[in-house]
């Protein structure tokens, strides 16, 4: 089902690990969107990645199915030792927003020093932060 109207939505990834092999993410609502990762600790980092790239390249945004369904979907997958992870996807809308905002002064001082390192404007390093905090990077 297509959905319009909300900015994030949680996808669940399959995650399957065999012998001699990278981790593997498949996602049962994302026909065609596959990820790997050779750590644990890589694995949900690169999945947002794939489906941050999968909606790239398709103008809609799916309904995530309900955890019962997946698990009924991947149920065989569950039995042979894959576990399930949830990947958030952030929609954009490509629409800039003002927004306001209070900070701590000294917070603010360090995000815009960070930011100049960094050669971002402090809105595009808030996002950028926000974004990885999200994801859990």
């Amino acid at each position: 089902m297509v959905m319009k109207g909300n900015a994030m939505h949680y996808y669940h990834g399959v995650v399957h690990k065999d012998e001699d092999s990278a981790f593997g993410v498949s996602f049962p609502d994302l026909e065609g969107c596959f990820s790997a990762a050779d750590d644990l600790e890589s694995v949900v980092r690169e999945a947002t990645d794939a489906v941050s790239l999968y909606f790239e390249n398709n103008d809609r945004v799916i309904e995530p199915s309900s955890i019962e369904t997946i698990r009924d979907l991947a149920k065989e997958d569950l039995a042979n030792g894959a576990f399930l992870i949830l990947v958030p996807h952030i929609a954009a809308s490509n629409t800039p927003t003002r927004i306001n905002i209070s900070l701590d002064s000294g917070i603010l001082a360090a995000i815009d020093t960070a930011a100049s390192a960094r050669k971002l404007t402090r809105s595009a390093f808030l996002a950028q932060a926000a974004r990885n905090e999200i994801v859990g990077r």
